[in-house]
């Protein structure tokens, strides 16, 4: 590992949690010297992936950031593939679709198709949930291998958020046997969901597509359920995978069906 290259990442990071940021407040974060940071900030700065700002002195993430993540979006695969077939499932279902991945221990929304009645909704795109609070991060995870032992304690985001992992287990355990994630107001209050993983051309899992919907509205009725599950496998067909669901590392209740 390149230290320098590892602190300019963990500095990234650290703005991306808390937005704006001092100096010292990066520093003491990271438990490095000011002088340390100041001189990988300044580095930062002149690409552009980090800003000062005049009034108060400090840092927020610069638009290079924006280039980059646009740059990610635009020719990520997953993404390209699931906008039409995410389309066609919140016209099917009456509801909204997220497509995520998985980065480190939360999922990014890289394709949100909204609700198809004309309300008025925020564009999700870009937005981080923790993953073991949404259905789209459990359907993700069930598939990516045993939790490592040393990563850090589940996060409380309501008080319906599952952070023992023992029950986080016995809940990815269900979603190896159905191939369907559900959230009943984890990760938002008034928020539910189910979700599907996406197959790749190895077999494993590259993501996740799912259906969000208010609290009133759950849960969904059964023809959602098998759309939402008909759209992972068609997704996952044009991935290239020969099998859905995924193939999880110790094959516990996977039963994949061929494509």
């Amino acid at each position: 590992m390149i230290q320098a290259v590892d602190r300019a990442l963990r500095i990234l990071t650290v703005l991306q949690s808390a937005r704006r940021m001092s100096l010292g407040e990066i520093a003491a974060r990271l438990d490095l010297a000011p002088s340390t940071v100041h001189g990988i900030i300044r580095t930062l700065l002149a690409h552009g992936m980090v800003l000062q700002e005049r009034d108060s002195q400090r840092y927020r993430l610069g638009p290079a950031t924006l280039r980059l993540g646009n740059v990610y979006l635009d020719t990520l695969e997953l993404r390209s593939r699931a906008s039409t077939w995410a389309e066609d499932l919140a016209r099917r279902t009456g509801c909204a679709v997220r497509t995520g991945v998985l980065l480190l221990g939360d999922v990014v929304v890289v394709h949100h198709e909204p609700r198809p009645d004309g309300s008025r909704q925020m564009p999700e795109v870009g937005i981080v949930i923790p993953a073991h609070a949404c259905a789209l991060g459990k359907a993700v995870l069930a598939f990516d291998g045993p939790r490592d032992p040393a990563a850090p304690p589940l996060r409380s985001m309501t008080g319906e958020t599952i952070t023992d992992p023992a029950e986080l287990q016995a809940a990815l355990d269900a979603v190896r046997r159905t191939g369907i994630a559900t959230e009943i107001e984890e990760a938002v209050l008034g928020e539910c969901g189910l979700a599907a993983p996406l197959a790749d051309a190895a077999g494993e899992v590259a993501g996740a597509i799912g259906l969000v919907v208010p609290a009133a509205d759950w849960p969904l009725d059964p023809p959602a359920v098998d759309a939402l599950r008909s759209t992972a496998r068609a997704i996952s067909r044009e991935l290239g995978a020969a099998a859905w669901p995924p193939l999880s590392d110790d094959r516990l209740g996977s039963v994949p069906i061929r494509l």
